[in-house]
Formats: structure tokens, sequence, C-alpha cells
């Protein structure tokens, strides 16, 4: 990088400039980036309300606890499933997930250097 360069996001491994997006695997050209947003990738949480479900029947038989016990896990288990988020890019050469994360503040903060960059850029 040049001294005259505008640094938009600097942390860690991901740095953001006015010519170049540099992520912990790859380093794209500012020129290139036609937007960016964050993408939100939901996970599935089919199996814990599976555990839950099989489980209902448990407290009205003889294995009350058994049941209570493992509606309890299925609860913990759905509970600590998080979504992951993205910062996705647009190029020319189509979109793409540079960098992903459970922070949703720290994708934002990318995504938001990444657009000052933009409008900088003209």
């Amino acid at each position: 990088m040049n001294q005259n360069e505008t640094t938009f996001y600097q942390n860690g491994s991901v740095t953001v400039t006015q010519s170049r997006f540099v992520t912990y695997s790859k380093t794209y050209a500012m020129r290139n980036i036609s937007s960016v947003h964050i993408f939100e990738i939901g996970k599935n949480r089919v199996a814990p309300i599976i555990m839950i479900l099989i489980a209902v029947p448990f407290l009205f038989g003889y294995s009350f606890w058994i049941g209570l016990i493992i509606i309890a896990l299925g609860i913990l288990w759905l509970v600590s499933i998080k979504n992951e988020y993205a910062v996705r890019i647009s190029t020319n050469a189509g979109e793409a997930n540079s960098i992903v994360s459970k922070d949703r503040k720290y994708i934002s903060e990318i995504v938001n250097a990444l657009n000052d960059a933009i409008i900088h850029r003209g």
C-alpha cells in the first residue's frame, strides 16, 4: 500500500482501502467490486426440534423425567444454534462470500467500510 492510500478498515487479517479489500486468504481489487451486502446464512434447526417432539410422549408415560431431560437438552441445542453472516461481494465474475462469521457486528463493520470505499472511488 502506498502512503496516499486511504484505509477504511483494518482489523487483524482484514483490510479495506480505497483500492483493495484484503481478507484472510484473498485480495480483491476495489475497482472490480460493484456492490457489497450482509448475507445471512440460516442454520438447520430440524434435528433439535425432532428431538423435542420425540420426547413429548415420554412426559405422559412412565419416563417423565427422561422426557423432561431430553426436551431440556433439545431446547438448549436449539437456542445454541446461531446463524452465520457473510460479507457478500458482487463482481463481474459473480457473487461470493468473502468472510463468514457468527458476529453480525463484525461483518457489518466490514460491509460499511467496503461501501465507504466504493463511494470514495466514485
